[in-house]
């Protein structure tokens, strides 16, 4: 068994930290994600060249890093991080929706259509689409600061998988020149919170 990572990238930081909490180790192997994803060999074990990649011991290949976080939660149940009952399993499954869909995807246009280490990557770059998602990441950000008002975690009184999508994305952020905005003092105090974790330095 195996993961194929990118290190600086979001996705496989997001798997690595899931794993950390849960004390899972699993060997990861580096890929160069200018050079290495197109390769004919990667592109069989992900037709969408992107990382991260499980490869089990039978050959099975898990792509897509929230699909390989449920697997190693359907293995190792404890901690759940993924809710353990009907309506915390809800709330963490929106609030993670919500940070893919309007933080994690508007970050990483922004980072893969305007970072000049992107230009061989993401051909053409499209500056105006960059642009036109720092308003819409802005937004979000001030939807999210309310969330956190009296509240230690995203999704609820516990650490969970949504956090880790937050917090991989907020670090991301600088990678891609953007700047949390001054007024969202929760969201500061809830990435210094869970920033402090171990499983952070994964």
């Amino acid at each position: 068994m195996k993961i194929l990572q990118t290190k600086t990238a979001p996705n496989p930081r997001r798997v690595r930290i899931f794993l950390a909490e849960k004390a899972i180790e699993v060997p990861f192997e580096e890929v160069d994600i200018l050079k290495g994803l197109k390769t004919p060999e990667y592109t069989r074990l992900n037709p969408f060249q992107r990382v991260p990649v499980l490869v089990l011991d039978d050959g099975t290949v898990i792509a897509e890093s929230i699909a390989i976080c449920r697997y190693f939660e359907a293995l190792n149940p404890e901690p759940s991080l993924f809710g353990r009952d009907p309506l915390e399993i809800a709330a963490i499954e929106m609030w993670n929706r919500r940070l893919e869909l309007n933080f994690l995807f508007p970050v990483s246009h922004v980072f893969r259509n305007s970072h000049p280490a992107m230009q061989a990557r993401e051909v053409p770059q499209v500056p105006a689409w960059a642009e036109a998602n720092k308003p819409r990441i802005v937004d979000f950000l001030h939807i999210l600061d309310d969330a956190l008002k009296g509240r230690q975690f995203v999704a609820g009184d516990r650490f969970s998988v949504a956090d880790i999508t937050g917090l991989v994305t907020l670090d991301f952020m600088k990678l891609a020149r953007l700047d949390v905005p001054g007024a969202c003092a929760n969201v500061m105090r809830w990435h210094g919170d869970i920033s402090a974790r171990p499983s952070a330095q994964a």
